[in-house]
């Protein structure tokens, strides 16, 4: 007999962010910028930076309680911890086996997965599949990224973008008809040089020269990223709702990674979606990486916008370049 395939869904999500904020008008005194400028170009007011003796773990750990409550699990119900970062505490080992520790998950495998901002969209992909194949049952989905860890805080056009985030969620299998419906993954290596922080790995490893020359911080060419961002947002998440077998007029809320708002606006037009349907929260945290989206979820959720049964695509693009999409029927309940 033919084994049925399961279908997994998002049985719980949390999201964590530090108390300091770093506003426009605070940047104002550190470069050359202005809050008319910022706002203007990206649609940021203002973002969270980590305090000094936090690191990814910290923020980790917090979303995935908060997950782990949501969902009305225990650490030790979880049999897999992935956690997608390119900021972890430590180059060895993976945080994901620091964030287990932490949460007190019993010997579970634990895994870091990067991809960039896209990193949250494909872990997704990895615990849908894992579930569906019946090989694990709960596992837990970590989006973490301290980008002011990597910010050149003397470049304004790019020390503007970026905050430090958590998102977190937990897949599980679902009978219920919601559920991760369908992916959309994919990745450009031509464009590697255009996002990227140069020095720190084996091709160039740390040292006085590459620390003098600020290579340990993000480079990003701006223009050549915008073109890719706007274009590749809407052709992902097309492709997802076709392999769902359904349209942008089936979406009720559009969830794209909070980069910047003009690339939101210009995805949403090609994608024909309504601004009432398309959740922003770029304003008040930034460019969060891996945390971007699902920290947006789990505010959607929270709020009100995301409700169960609702038809939800979120999208996002990163270094890579990669890019990656998903279609899920929300299944769950409004927060009490």
């Amino acid at each position: 007999m033919k084994q049925e395939v399961k279908r997994a869904g998002i049985i719980g999500i949390g999201s964590y962010v530090p108390d300091r904020i770093l506003t426009n008008a605070d940047l104002e005194k550190m470069v050359e910028t202005s809050d008319e400028w910022i706002v203007t170009r990206t649609g940021i007011s203002e973002r969270r930076i980590a305090a000094d003796d936090q690191a990814a773990s910290d923020f980790a750990m917090a979303a995935g309680r908060r997950a782990l409550a949501s969902a009305g699990i225990e650490p030790k119900d979880v049999d897999l911890v992935i956690c997608a970062t390119i900021t972890g505490d430590l180059p060895i080992p993976t945080t994901a086996s620091i964030v287990q520790d932490k949460l007190g998950v019993p010997c579970s495998p634990a895994l870091d997965l990067q991809a960039g901002c896209s990193g949250f969209i494909y872990s997704l992909c990895v615990a849908d599949a894992l579930v569906r194949s019946g090989v694990y049952e709960r596992i837990l989905v970590i989006g973490v990224d301290l980008l002011s860890r990597i910010t050149d805080w003397t470049d304004r056009n790019t020390c503007v973008l970026f905050g430090d985030a958590a998102g977190a969620a937990v897949v599980a299998p679902v009978d219920d008809g919601s559920g991760l419906l369908s992916f959309h993954l994919g990745s450009d290596g031509s464009g590697a040089e255009l996002l990227k922080v140069e020095a720190g790995g084996s091709r160039l490893p740390a040292s006085h020269e590459t620390v003098e020359n600020r290579q340990h911080y993000i480079y990003m060419n701006g223009r050549e990223v915008f073109k890719f961002a706007v274009r590749i947002m809407g052709e992902a998440a097309v492709e997802a709702l076709n392999r769902a077998g359904l349209t942008p007029e089936d979406v009720d809320v559009f969830v794209p990674h909070q980069a910047n708002i003009r690339i939101i606006d210009a995805a949403a037009e090609r994608l024909g979606m309504p601004a009432e349907k398309v959740y922003v929260n770029v304003g008040k945290y930034g460019n969060t990486s891996a945390a971007s989206i699902p920290l947006a979820l789990d505010e959607a959720y929270r709020s009100g916008a995301i409700k169960r049964d609702s038809v939800v695509v979120a999208v996002g693009f990163g270094a890579g370049l990669t890019w990656g999409a998903t279609v899920i029927r929300w299944g769950l309940d409004s927060p009490k």
